[in-house]
């Protein structure tokens, strides 16, 4: 398949690329990254900064900023959702489970290993690099969606950001749902002990519809006959029930443990990843998402690169058992069909190709007229009317309002960089 054409130059590859080279310096010499960081971002930003007198297309920015607040909330909300639900994945069966439960085997996992033993050391070397990571594919959209800037992506950038953060949402809800409903054991089989606090014992509900049926082959088969838990639950010690008002619901759910203070919004924070196997990988759908965005947006041969990355991260996430192969191949295509099937939000072509067929049907007979004239000048001024047609219109200059807005999503995309970058930095 063809990759679509960079839309002007190569400078944002370039730009990209560099960041993504500098930022690996940490591992090779950190002294050099400390100081080439800073001095990338700093340059970056001044030069965004120099751009926005110039930019054209606030009256769309304008326009895309409901949508986007929109995308936002719907975006976050999704992430508590799923925030709940890793939780209640991990504390659900009780640590001891989580312990005790083998890991899936993993064709993917075997291939690797093999490839390590036939590939040239140098290869596997590269391979088992840490290039690219979760925050690295979230600084590459941004510097994207920055670039509208440029006009190297087509406006509005608030358009494509709110996309990309639909996408996002609707991406992470269908995977909490995915693996929240049947629980399979992780990777790394002492990563729960060592990240939660949840009680050792399962559940009451586990208790009474999993733990006696687990292994036992004829109380499976008994229970598929009277399609009834009959087994007898035994004796297990309570949960701590802490008083959280309101919200005492989600006791059940997320577990709490008198350790873990009395916040039930402390405990979702403390979720992070999750410590049984998260059916599909969220690393791998940010970095689908990235990757699509890019090519379609800016393509080039950079979009090639950034494709490379996101194969180089799904084999170290497979390599490092952080998940099974299934997790990142259904990622993939997770990822690539829920892109495209968001193309209704960003970018906006048919409003512009829209404007010019109906500029074209009104001049219809004047053009007609002025090419059996052969008057060419004509011609030339008709269809340029019909090509400013599909613009906007520009005033003569950004009113204060415009201004205000600019100055604001300026800010307001620089904060979330920052965020980006220091919240989501260690993965």
């Amino acid at each position: 398949m063809r990759l679509p054409a960079a839309r002007s130059g190569g400078g944002l590859g370039i730009a990209a690329m560099s960041y993504i080279l500098i930022d690996y310096l940490r591992h090779l010499s950190p002294a050099w990254h400390a100081r080439l960081q800073p001095v990338l971002w700093t340059v970056l930003a001044l030069i965004a900064i120099t751009r926005v007198p110039y930019y054209r297309h606030w009256t769309a920015e304008f326009r895309a900023a409901i949508p986007f607040v929109g995308s936002m909330i719907f975006m976050l909300s999704a992430l508590l959702f799923e925030a709940l639900s890793v939780r209640f994945a991990t504390a659900v069966l009780g640590l001891d489970w989580h312990s005790d439960a083998d890991p899936l085997p993993d064709t993917g996992q075997w291939l690797l290993l093999a490839l390590n033993e036939k590939l040239p050391g140098t290869i596997v070397q590269i391979l088992r690099a840490r290039i690219i990571g979760l925050h690295h594919f979230l600084m590459l959209f941004m510097m994207l969606a920055f670039s509208v800037l440029f006009d190297s992506v087509e406006a509005p950038g608030l358009g494509l950001g709110a996309r990309y953060m639909f996408t996002m949402a609707v991406g992470r809800l269908l995977r909490a749902i995915t693996f929240v409903s049947t629980i399979l054991p992780s990777a790394r089989p002492w990563c729960a002990s060592a990240r939660f606090r949840v009680p050792t014992y399962p559940h009451y509900w586990a208790q009474k519809y999993y733990v006696p049926y687990a292994s036992d082959a004829s109380a499976i088969r008994q229970i598929i006959n009277q399609d009834m838990a009959y087994a007898d639950v035994g004796n297990y010690p309570s949960d701590c029930r802490p008083d959280w008002g309101s919200m005492s619901f989600l006791i059940d759910f997320l577990r709490p443990t008198a350790s873990e203070g009395s916040s039930w919004f402390g405990l979702l924070k403390k979720a992070g990843g999750g410590c049984n196997d998260l059916i599909y990988s969220g690393h791998m759908l940010v970095a689908v998402l990235t990757a699509m965005a890019w090519t379609e947006a800016y393509g080039g041969f950079s979009s090639a690169l950034v494709w490379l990355l996101v194969m180089h991260s799904a084999q170290r996430e497979v390599r490092e058992r952080h998940h099974y192969s299934v997790d990142c191949i259904v990622a993939i295509y997770v990822g690539i069909l829920l892109w495209k099937m968001t193309g209704f939000i960003w970018p906006l072509k048919d409003a512009s190709k829209s404007k010019r067929l109906n500029k074209l049907d009104k001049i219809q007979s004047r053009l007609l007229q002025a090419a059996k004239d052969s008057d060419m000048d004509k011609v030339t001024e008709l269809l340029k009317e019909v090509e400013l047609g599909g613009q906007e219109t520009q005033n003569k200059g950004p009113s204060k309002g415009l201004w205000l807005f600019a100055c604001a999503i300026i800010f307001f995309a620089l904060t979330i960089v920052v965020l980006a970058f220091t919240l989501t930095s260690d993965g």
